[in-house]
């Protein structure tokens, strides 16, 4: 039980995270939208925004071009020359093992020559088995150069005897994921016909942001860094996004739906989707009903097929509230404010059943002017969006995966129709981390696969990988990264991940110090300062709503006394709270927030460093912060901003370094892999206090 519980903690986590990526994605888009095309405030978010190039191929190799860079003498890492040799790709694997680097003029080559594969390769890659032959897949990797060293150990690296297929999310979170590409990129190359990529939802620029994978490649590469993740994104969009074997197995990342169909995936344009988060243009419409004080998502596709909501989390809607607040802060004409009334009265009066082109209408515009494919292409970008971001669940039907935020929950007929309608046996997915590796569902017809071992804490978790023969039986094989995972005792091996799921919790809880205590203060009716721990235990359900046991976790989080079985909470929020010294006179509510959202504000940071130096003006740190008091809907004021900034900014240069500025406010342990993409290591959990000046943590 405590281990299952303490899965539940690490993927709520885990999942909460990716939910508020594509809320924030969504809430920047809405001001985008709806900014005036001359703002200041537009041009400062534009960049992500910006629609795809549309140039022709030697414009593209011309933006590839590697041939100015030099490699100095002093250079000792791999050197590539083109094409590859099996020779050169096994050298450069063992230069990664030994923690060197490949130049950044190799590294725009091989950028280069895969891309100009890529764009041979179908949407679906269709392979066979023989007799001679097995197949190996691999699932999510996620930046963990050790696990694909120890598949290769064991399994051999690929070859014509040895096809792989690599099921996507490949990047984010470990710290060797330009690593890992470069070698399956390479390895492609070889082996054009027995190595094939998938596409996962962590292969997309947007992700990439808050998950690692940007801060990386910028660490690594500081002079072209920018250049070669603007050449990935490119490279990213080109992935193929699924892989069948003898037109019996279905590999793909995330899962599919109820209208998923192959014959459209085989035809869609694959890279126009830069970002699987970005729906088409033009199919959203807004419409604020003061009534209700909701948001309205209009998805044309929903004219061909009603049966279920769309799968990813409405943009409007990104926070199931009202946007009416943002809309006070963005300047309109009175044209546009016509145009915003008109829009809601059309939506009142029809709703759902109004035509396309009623709802599409804008003044000047001619109905020839229509785009007649949109439909299509909105249900081209919801079927790829399921295809990476859904994951199985035990119920029939097909819902929205609220959870995550994009894609939806299928049950098992939903499976079983699917491979009844596409005559084949078994699907491969990945996507979800599993305690063992892998996991089977719907009657052993999905398979979850899952090879970054370790993932959320060392002994956490198996990776593992499968072998398919002939005869499509799947071969299993488990594994354990980590030297350190050796020295473990089995007493440790699971003591060590609870820790770390404890103390996730408690930055948990005093993250949420504003509402905990309003809820602690309805059963402190007498305005004691103390409630029963029975009491305790249901405010902070009502607040975290994680499904936890927190009667039975008192005793791991409430190290003071307890006389009575009565809680002091304001003691208790006291022993939680770890803060710098020259942090107290700092607004609380101000750091609260701070706390809260402390990866949705460095995401807003590294976007606003638009030259990737790792530091902004303070007029940019106070631009961040408007946003993101847009984005909660909650008022901070310039006071708080400036005094927050001042205490930052210690060696008084005008700019906030972002990694300092992050670290400052680190409640967990500097290394917490749900937000940075490392380890985390604890002591025990009954004085947080000590274990931050520990320097063995």
């Amino acid at each position: 039980m405590r281990r299952r519980y303490t899965w539940n903690i690490f993927q709520s986590i885990e999942y909460s995270g990716e939910q508020a990526q594509i809320k924030l994605y969504n809430f920047l888009g809405y001001l985008m939208d709806n900014f005036t095309p001359s703002s200041t405030e537009r041009n400062f978010l534009s960049h992500i925004f910006r629609e795809n190039e549309v140039c022709r191929d030697v414009e593209w190799e011309r933006y590839f071009c590697y041939k100015s860079i030099e490699v100095p003498e002093i250079y000792t890492g791999p050197h590539l020359t083109f094409p590859l040799t099996v020779e050169q790709v096994t050298t450069m694997v063992e230069a990664f093992r030994n923690k060197k680097q490949l130049h950044s003029r190799y590294v725009l080559q091989l950028l280069l020559e895969t891309w100009k594969l890529l764009r041979l390769l179908p949407n679906i890659s269709r392979i066979s088995t023989c007799h001679s032959k097995e197949i190996t897949i691999c699932g999510d990797l996620h930046g963990q150069l050790e696990d694909l060293l120890l598949i290769f150990y064991k399994n051999g690296m690929p070859s014509l005897e040895r096809p792989y297929v690599f099921n996507g999310d490949f990047v984010d979170r470990g710290k060797d994921s330009i690593e890992i590409l470069l070698i399956l990129f390479s390895f492609l190359l070889v082996y054009p016909n027995d190595v094939h990529l998938n596409r996962g939802n962590h292969e997309d620029h947007i992700i990439n942001l808050r998950y690692g994978f940007t801060k990386e490649v910028l660490g690594k590469y500081k002079m072209h860094g920018k250049r070669i993740l603007k050449l990935l994104q490119k490279i990213f969009s080109w992935l193929p996004l699924a892989t069948v074997i003898d037109q019996k197995v279905l590999i793909l990342h995330g899962g599919i739906s109820n209208t998923t169909d192959l014959c459209l995936i085989a035809k869609v344009d694959r890279h126009k989707y830069v970002s699987a988060l970005k729906p088409p243009k033009r199919v959203y419409h807004r419409v604020s009903l003061s009534s209700t004080e909701s948001e309205v998502h209009y998805d044309l596709s929903s004219v061909k097929n009603n049966q279920r909501r769309a799968s990813f989390g409405i943009r409007d809607n990104f926070q199931n509230r009202s946007l009416q607040d943002f809309s006070r802060r963005i300047p309109r004409t009175a044209e546009q404010e016509e145009e915003v009334r008109r829009r809601q009265s059309v939506f009142i009066q029809g709703g759902f059943s109004q035509s396309q082109k009623e709802l599409n209408y804008q003044p000047g515009t001619s109905e020839i002017q229509q785009e007649p494919s949109m439909v299509d292409t909105a249900e081209e970008w919801r079927q790829i969006l399921d295809m990476l971001w859904s994951d199985p669940m035990p119920d029939n039907g097909c819902i929205p995966n609220e959870l995550r935020g994009g894609g939806c929950y299928w049950g098992p007929d939903v499976t079983q129709e699917f491979l009844n309608r596409h005559n084949m046996q078994l699907i491969i997915r990945s996507h979800e981390c599993k305690q063992d590796g892998y996991e089977f569902c719907h009657n052993r017809r999905v398979l979850t696969l899952f090879s970054a071992s370790n993932y959320y804490e060392v002994g956490s978790n198996r990776g593992a990988y499968v072998k398919l023969g002939p005869d499509l039986v799947p071969y299993l094989i488990q594994y354990q990264a980590s030297s350190m995972t050796r020295e473990l005792t089995v007493r440790k091996t699971v003591g060590k991940p609870e820790h770390s799921a404890l103390k996730v919790l408690r930055e948990q809880l005093f993250a949420h110090k504003s509402d905990l205590v309003r809820a602690f203060q309805e059963f402190d009716k007498d305005k004691t300062g103390k409630i029963a721990l029975n009491d305790w235990a249901t405010a902070v359900e009502v607040v975290l709503n994680l499904g936890l046991p927190w009667r039975m976790l008192c005793s791991q989080l409430i190290t003071c006394k307890t006389p009575g079985g009565m809680l002091d909470y304001q003691d208790w929020f006291q022993e939680l709270s770890i803060k710098e010294p020259h942090m107290d006179n700092i607004d609380q509510g101000l750091l609260e927030t701070l706390y809260r959202h402390r990866s949705t504000l460095e995401t807003i940071f590294r976007l606003v460093d638009l030259d990737n130096s790792g530091l902004i003006t303070m007029e940019d740190f106070r631009q961040t912060w408007k946003l993101l008091s847009a984005f909660l809907k909650m008022e901070i004021t310039d006071e708080a901003i400036s005094d927050l900034s001042v205490a930052i900014d210690t060696n008084q240069d005008g700019n906030i370094d972002i990694d300092e500025f992050m670290e400052a406010f680190r409640l967990t342990d500097k290394k917490s892999r749900l937000e940075r993409g490392k380890s985390m290591f604890m002591g025990p959990t009954s004085d947080l206090s000590k274990q931050e000046g520990d320097p063995n943590v």
